[in-house]
């Protein structure tokens, strides 16, 4: 439709419906030629390891805090709009596990009928992550630390002892680890419990399981993908003992959003009220043991990368660092929280480094966590099934542009029926929207509830997405935005969805 040019959505809807006055249209506009190539093998030929490090509710504002996470940067590829199909652990972890999104996997919420570990397995999803073809292509594979809300190590799931799923040779998975200390975990399919001395803290223990892994894979000379779920910074945002008093003073960062109240603002939004001086207080309490709870993490990142220099394994080594969602403290006059659409929330870090990927580059290209899981068997060699909702991220790691990418993202988010037993139950005035879908271009955010109200920032001149400007929309484009957003949503497969993501004009 729009020969090799590929325009931005909010520039196509510019074009066809005239909505110039609200977004910015005449900015230059990328082009993305170029044919995919084949897998890139890694420096030795052989097939490539893969170590994916998945944090929980790591913002991007964490990452200065972490000095082998930036060292990532510098050395590997940065992809600066990344975004998770729901602002909320068990829907986004099931999207990164799948490749899809929640309206196929069935998984929207942390507990209930349409959320959590039941939802999971209720819905077929275990049989379709990344573990089990990985293992029957080959390699050997570990998962350890967070798996899904509402998992308990002792569970059995039919079996005469605790349950481990099939496709992982190595399983170290906890249940409620938030707090890093006094936990279970289940080792290959015998609970051991932790206690409360400072070798028992999580994170450090996910290390020395991770490196151990990586050391005997090496023994084994076979190929290995690993994922280690840290629970940190998660609240309660408990640091490791050696990390205490670090960052003394440290004050949450402020930008134009904090304790701003949204112009046009939704209905569930407008009775916040502004920050106290107890909360202010507070919010930056939280900020500095969650800038503390991630030192332990990113050492883990250090200790991995000296474990597989040491292995001779570093070249061969694809290693991928992420989180599962955002988080928001003082924005839009949101207490701290995640759940809504907001960039706070939905835009989250992803760093690569490994076999042929360029130092020190950035990806602008809109991805999203439904992309690992074809990721992960594109690096391997493996042809991921049609029935995944995203694309292989290899090309654009190692570089490479890719035709007719997509011009949008997908996020989903239900209001959870129940907030029994769920850490991440939010009061109102932390950012617990009604149900709605959202759609996020490179320029614009719209949003649609289900009670009706809209939202749509122009991000070339709203970048905080402060000023709701859906009511000056016309009926034209209201029905366009309507039409892309309604297609996404019912997308089955890499084909459809990516037909989806493209502009409907």
């Amino acid at each position: 439709m729009f020969g090799s040019r590929r325009p931005r959505v909010l520039a196509a809807l510019c074009a066809a419906l005239a909505i110039s006055m609200l977004a910015s249209c005449d900015r230059g506009v990328n082009t993305a030629e170029g044919a995919t190539s084949d897998t890139d093998a890694s420096a030795s030929g052989k097939k490539p390891n893969i170590v994916y490090v998945l944090t929980d509710d790591l913002s991007w504002n964490l990452v200065k805090y972490m000095p082998h996470v930036q060292e990532m940067q510098k050395k590997g590829m940065t992809f600066s709009n990344f975004f998770a199909t729901d602002s909320l652990c068990c829907p986004s972890r099931t999207s990164i596990l799948t490749g899809q999104f929640p309206h196929n996997t069935g998984v929207f919420t942390n507990s209930g009928d349409d959320g959590g570990y039941r939802a999971f397995l209720k819905n077929g999803n275990e049989k379709k992550t990344f573990g089990p073809a990985l293992q029957r292509a080959g390699y050997r594979t570990g998962f350890m630390g967070k798996y899904l809300n509402g998992y308990q190590p002792g569970d059995k799931n039919g079996t005469d002892k605790p349950y481990v799923p099939a496709g992982w040779d190595e399983w170290d998975v906890a249940g409620e680890g938030y707090h890093e200390y006094n936990y279970e975990l289940n080792e290959n399919g015998k609970v051991v419990p932790y206690g409360k001395a400072p070798q028992d803290y999580l994170t450090d223990v996910l290390s020395k399981k991770a490196t151990s892994f990586i050391g005997s894979s090496a023994e084994e000379k076979k190929p290995f993908m690993l994922e280690v779920a840290t629970f940190a910074p998660h609240g309660p945002y408990v640091p490791a003992p050696r990390d205490k008093g670090k960052f003394p003073g440290l004050k949450a960062p402020q930008t134009d959003a904090y304790d701003k109240a949204t112009v046009n603002a939704p209905e569930w939004q407008r009775s916040l009220s502004p920050l106290t001086s107890k909360e202010k207080k507070g919010i930056d309490r939280n900020f500095a043991k969650r800038a503390r709870s991630v030192q332990a993490v990113d050492a883990m990142i250090g200790q991995l990368e000296k474990t597989l220099e040491d292995k001779g394994l570093a070249d061969d080594t694809y290693i991928v660092f992420g989180s599962d969602n955002g988080f928001h403290m003082g924005e839009h006059r949101l207490r701290t929280g995640k759940q809504t659409a907001y960039d706070t929330d939905i835009n989250v870090p992803l760093m690569v480094t490994g076999p042929d990927v360029p130092a020190g580059k950035k990806v602008s290209q809109l991805a999203e966590n439904v992309d690992l899981n074809p990721t992960f068997l594109d690096l391997a060699g493996v042809d991921p099934p049609s029935t995944v909702d995203g694309r292989s991220l290899s090309d654009l790691m190692h570089g490479r542009t890719e035709k007719e990418w997509r011009e949008t993202v997908l996020v989903e988010h239900h209001r959870a029926a129940s907030k029994k037993g769920d850490p991440d139950a939010a009061p109102k005035n932390a950012g617990d929207p009604p149900t709605y879908a959202a759609m996020r271009t490179d320029d614009s955010l719209y949003v649609e509830y289900t009670d009706g109200e809209r939202e749509f920032y122009a991000l070339d001149s709203d970048p905080e997405q402060l000023t709701n400007r859906a009511a000056s929309l016309s009926a034209a484009q209201q029905a366009a935005l309507h039409h892309t957003l309604t297609a996404l949503q019912r997308c089955k497969g890499a084909e459809s969805c990516q037909a989806a993501s493209r502009t409907q004009t």
